[in-house]
């Protein structure tokens, strides 16, 4: 007998293609294992991993989609918490909470706030209004203040300022956290730099011994500086809190916050034609492709959604939708709140360009394609039918909002 050794080139290429449903057999590695402390470690280059910014990758083996039996050991292990009982300082963190849910740069923020209050401090977070978020632990918040009231909803950043700088006079924080965003953190940690006196780091991506780099000149320069106690941070500015749970405490203000004379006057929400809106700032995006066989029926469906049209690759070269509405690597990278993919079989240039949506729904016939095993919500059925109950379902849903206004 030979003693060559002989390669087999299919299996060497199933081991270096993780998309493949056989790469997790060919891989030696543990995807997951218990560290010294009790906390689950994952291999980040496993099948199936959620990374840091909670970009869930591409899973083609089916592990995620299975039962119970095949549900990684991290969902099963109750992370330790972590208690501060007399915290020496604060860490406040004022989240958008656009749509009442922290998004992934509020949870950037929330562990960059973590890193800062270390051990003897504590993460304060300040929510104004009504909120629809239940993970406030997982995210590392230790306390929760929850400013309530009429004054505070709509377009009020006077009167949030006011909040805040009664936070500020109770609580002392240490330094002041808010995202560098379009969604209102932007403009309300300007503001508040102003009425506090303090000179604001914006746009940071990094802070690190006692100095904190910001991205100038159009993203082209980096400005290094000594932390301030203002900084408005931008997305991906430090790993979320993954594997410590925070008691989340509430907490609730000393004094009245004075109600300020608004000196602008919020008129309500514009109504937008969704086909305008760009797609790179689009919400929400209800996307067709290959499985969609009435495009009429798409885009009445659309319409009453209110949803901003996309289209992948295969039906924009068919001739059914223009180009700028093409989704994906080699169109428009997209970071939609809830993206709806319709007929879609999600070929990697398309989950490439949707890996930044927060919520993914897929309808298609085929319960094995790589768009349903990425998607949150998965309706498995005739794209058609569906198309035609969803119209219904939002035509009865409205109307019966109408009834009750009346």
């Amino acid at each position: 007998m030979s003693d060559i050794i002989r390669r087999d080139p299919r299996a060497e290429w199933i081991a270096r293609n993780r998309l493949h449903p056989l790469h997790a057999a060919m891989q030696p590695a543990q995807a997951s294992w218990m560290g010294p402390q009790g906390v689950i470690r994952k291999n980040p280059h496993a099948v199936g991993f959620i990374g840091p910014n909670g970009v869930k990758r591409i899973d083609r083996s089916g592990a995620q989609q299975g039962g119970a039996g095949k549900r990684s050991a991290a969902a099963e292990v109750l992370l330790p918490l972590h208690q501060v009982v007399a915290p020496a300082f604060y860490i406040a963190v004022v989240p958008d909470m656009v749509g009442g849910r922290l998004g992934s740069h509020d949870r950037d923020l929330l562990g960059l706030a973590h890193q800062l209050a270390g051990n003897d401090g504590a993460v304060l977070a300040i929510v104004f209004g009504e909120h629809k978020e239940s993970g406030f632990s997982t995210a590392g918040v230790d306390r929760l203040l929850v400013i309530a009231g009429s004054e505070y909803d709509g377009y009020a950043p006077e009167q949030r300022v006011q909040g805040l700088r009664a936070v500020d006079n109770q609580f002392t924080p240490r330094h002041w956290l808010l995202p560098d965003s379009r969604s209102g953190g932007g403009e309300l940690g300007r503001r508040l730099g102003a009425s506090l006196g303090e000179r604001p780091a914006t746009r940071i991506w990094q802070v690190r011994d006692g100095t904190c780099v910001g991205r100038a000149g159009a993203g082209q320069h980096d400005i290094s500086r000594a932390v301030p106690r203002l900084i408005l941070a931008a997305a991906e500015c430090a790993e979320p809190v993954d594997e410590t749970r925070h008691e989340a405490l509430p907490v609730e203000l000393s004094t009245t916050v004075a109600r300020s004379l608004p000196r602008i006057e919020d008129l309500g929400a514009v109504a937008v034609d969704p086909a305008a809106i760009p797609m790179a700032e689009a919400e929400f995006i209800f996307s067709g492709g290959n499985g969609v066989k009435d495009w009429p029926l798409f885009h009445r469906t659309a319409a009453a959604l209110g949803a901003t049209e996309g289209a992948s690759r295969v039906a924009v070269d068919d001739g059914f939708m223009t180009r700028d509405r093409q989704v994906g690597a080699s169109g428009t990278w997209v970071t939609a709140r809830v993206y709806v993919a319709v007929g879609i079989s999600g070929a990697i240039q398309h989950l490439q360009g949707i890996g930044a949506c927060d919520k993914v729904i897929a309808i298609n016939l085929d319960p094995g394609c790589d768009m349903i095993k990425r998607a949150d919500l998965s309706v498995i059925g005739d794209s058609a039918e569906l198309l035609e109950a969803l119209i219904d379902a939002v035509a009865a849903y409205r109307n019966e909002a109408k009834r009750d206004a009346a």
